[in-house]
């Protein structure tokens, strides 16, 4: 199945989350599009409300199917719980700490970056956004990249980083400093029913 490219922010509304980060998308219609979007009020089934959520997070960091499968199989191999590893390994990947530090407004954008070859990891260019980053590691740009305009955007309106990562906005590089707790990733998911929708594959 090929990564969603439509438009997201139909897809945000129908999901009720907000795939671009800014939140716009419900801000100006916080109902389902469509004709009877703002009065839609059917009841879904437990394997709608299950396959709801995998759409929700794998939309959020845009991951095809496949791609997304293969991630959480390995976080099931991993110890503790399955569902937040899964999250923990999605969080980990290279185009999405790239917006994390705020060096892309989207995580399309981030995804770009890396796929052009703007973005190292200490010290070496790699261009493949599912690049796994691990602790410690240390993201930063290609010198001839540090003062594209879409970076230096970025960083001007970015007033967020989370506390698992630290950002330097001169030097343009941030460090991977730690795994994130599951309460500093999105509440808006419940990873469980994402569990018990593969359970039933």
């Amino acid at each position: 199945m090929a990564r969603f490219t439509g438009s997201e922010w139909k897809k945000s509304r129908r999901l009720g989350i907000s795939l671009t980060g800014t939140g716009k998308e419900l801000n100006r219609r916080p109902y389902p599009p469509g004709q009877h979007g703002p009065t839609q009020r059917r009841k879904m089934s437990e394997y709608g409300l299950q396959l709801q959520e995998k759409q929700k997070l794998r939309y959020t960091y845009g991951l095809n199917e496949r791609q997304f499968r293969n991630l959480f199989n390995q976080a099931g191999k991993m110890r503790g719980v399955h569902g937040t590893n899964f999250m923990i390994l999605l969080e980990s990947r290279l185009d999405n700490l790239v917006y994390r530090l705020g060096l892309a407004r989207t995580r399309p954008q981030a995804r770009q970056l890396v796929n052009h070859g703007h973005v190292k990891v200490d010290g070496g260019r790699v261009d493949i956004p599912s690049y796994r980053v691990l602790p410690g590691q240390v993201i930063s740009l290609r010198e001839k990249s540090q003062n594209l305009d879409i970076i230096q955007e970025a960083i001007e309106v970015n007033n967020f980083v989370p506390d698992y990562v630290t950002f330097d906005a001169d030097k343009r590089e941030g460090t991977y400093s730690r795994y994130p707790e599951r309460s500093e990733l999105p509440a808006e998911i419940n990873e469980a029913l994402i569990v018990e929708y593969y359970s039933r594959q």
